[in-house]
């Protein structure tokens, strides 16, 4: 989402009333386009997630001003190695700037993390599901792709695959895997 693409641009920036499908899933549809080109788009809240995410970063924000504060020499020589390194950190380098004093922390591109905060977005072209369906489906197929993952590393073996008789049998595959877990839940009525 945080290309700047069709999906930071309109779809975020849309205004509009979230629906709540579940204590921790709130739904908003918007649709962009006319016709043959009309896009349907899934805006997904999570509260939980978001409170998560914002405690993360405040987090990596600590952090960050603890770094800055170490950094001793910000006299004339701002591109020391250490400068550079925390520049180049994929995880927290984005939210530093250079400045005339030396490196601080971008509030701009903070602010600008916190639109995402709990959001993801599921694009769709079936006009037979609602905003919410496609939301559920979403997430139901997470849980596959989780079942499988689990699966896979108790097996203790790679499984690769890309020819596409193996890739259907590998979906099949774990489909049924997924089943026979829910059907083993609810003769047990546990989980």
């Amino acid at each position: 989402m945080c290309r700047g693409d069709e999906v930071t641009e309109q779809v975020l920036s849309r205004p509009g009333r979230y629906h709540t499908v579940t204590e921790n899933l709130e739904v908003k549809e918007v649709i962009l386009g006319d016709g043959e080109r009309r896009r349907r788009y899934a805006i997904c809240f999570n509260p939980l997630e978001a409170k998560c995410q914002k405690s993360h970063r405040e987090e990596l924000l600590h952090e960050l001003e603890a770094e800055l504060a170490s950094l001793s020499d910000r006299t004339k020589d701002h591109h020391t190695k250490r400068v550079c390194a925390l520049r180049a950190r994929a995880r927290d380098g984005r939210l530093l700037k250079e400045t005339k004093q030396g490196l601080a922390i971008d509030r701009q591109a903070i602010t600008e993390l916190e639109r995402f905060d709990g959001k993801f977005v599921v694009h769709g072209n079936d006009d037979t599901l609602m905003a919410e369906d496609m939301a559920l489906g979403y997430k139901q197929q997470q849980r596959v792709e989780e079942a499988w993952r689990t699966m896979k590393n108790g097996l203790k073996m790679p499984v690769f695959r890309w020819a596409p008789h193996r890739i259907h049998a590998h979906i099949a595959f774990t489909v049924l895997s997924l089943l026979l877990e829910h059907a083993i839940e609810y003769a047990c009525q546990d989980t």
